[in-house]
């Protein structure tokens, strides 16, 4: 079932009233934010902040400690110690109301951005394409809802760009999401969830947390033996997965006939997420007669990223791209 322009931009409109026109113009990080700006040799320093929650993040915690700013990351753009999670705002030169929310991977014990996160935005940016790196807390650093945390962050990044789609230049109806490995699972979750996660913090959370799509490279898919040898699956749920585990942290079992179209590309040498975890969602997704499109390299490994040039794998951003044409995301 594809959502409704008119009524996401209602919902929006009403999501919005009541806010009062001085905090619809405020900036995302307004004169004396006490967060300091990372390292200007981070990647992505140079981007706008937008703080997914206005106060704590849901479901408490003692959470780690970055020193001060939002989360600590190394020169080559891995993130750990996510402290307040946010989006990281890369905008084209050329608008064009689309939006996507890119998650990275890592496992769940770290986020690539300088892999999977700023050389994935540039490229969709200069498609047209407004994009927001997804910054989310990791299950493992002291956050009392464990593995529902990064997916809280993930239904709130969804809302608030939609939220924010006057002041962002976006159609809500066209916000998409793209994950890789850990974040392809994150992302797929988001896709196919069917409950909240937290209780309402502002007017946003009134919004629709689905997105219009999905893509999703080299996923973590299933918690199902055998092929849940993932750190994914050790972060989220330990050695032992039972059975209301499994249903809820595997996202192929999930998918249901409001499950938004999906795009997925895989390396069939893949040692990590083996090419099963694909095969099963397309599955799963051509029984509930949702459109997909599923593209297996023979060789790639796992953690591509863009793909090296002249390798097959780096053929999968053109795909994507050609797939978000057909489906409105960029212009004709």
């Amino acid at each position: 079932m594809g959502l409704d322009r008119r009524t996401l931009l209602a919902a929006t409109a009403a999501a919005m009233a009541g806010q009062g026109a001085a905090h619809a113009q405020a900036p995302p990080n307004p004169p004396g934010e006490l967060v300091p700006a990372l390292p200007r040799t981070a990647p992505g320093a140079q981007l706008q902040v937008i703080d997914l929650w206005p106060g704590d993040s849901p479901g408490g915690g003692e959470g780690p400690d970055p020193n001060g700013y939002r989360f600590d990351e190394t020169a080559r753009g891995v993130i750990t110690k996510v402290e307040r999670p946010c989006l990281l705002v890369i905008r084209p030169d050329k608008p064009n109301g689309s939006a996507m929310i890119v998650a990275a991977g890592g496992g769940y014990r770290f986020i690539d951005i300088g892999n999977e996160g700023v050389p994935v935005g540039q490229m969709l940016t200069a498609a047209g394409i407004t994009v927001f790196l997804l910054i989310y807390r990791l299950p493992g650093e002291g956050w009392d809802n464990g593995p529902d945390a990064p997916r809280q962050d993930a239904q709130r990044s969804v809302r608030l760009v939609r939220a924010q789609s006057t002041e962002l230049g976006i159609d809500p109806a066209r916000v998409g999401v793209l994950g890789f490995s850990a974040g392809g699972h994150l992302m797929g979750e988001t896709a196919v969830g069917n409950q909240n996660l937290y209780p309402p913090v502002d007017a946003h959370d009134a919004l629709p947390y689905r997105p219009a799509l999905a893509g999703l490279l080299y996923p973590v898919i299933t918690m199902k033996a055998p092929f849940d040898g993932t750190s994914t699956r050790r972060v989220l749920v330990g050695d032992e997965v039972t059975e209301v585990e499994m249903r809820t942290y595997s996202v192929d079992v999930q998918v249901r006939a409001d499950t938004p179209p999906m795009f997925m590309a895989q390396a069939m040498d893949d040692p990590i997420a083996v090419c099963d975890h694909v095969l099963l969602m397309f599955t799963a997704l051509r029984k509930a007669k949702i459109p997909a499109e599923m593209h297996l390299f023979e060789r790639g490994g796992h953690g591509f990223g863009l793909g090296p040039p002249g390798t097959p794998v780096a053929a999968w951003p053109n795909l994507f791209l050609a797939w978000l044409r057909v489906r409105g995301f960029l212009a004709t």
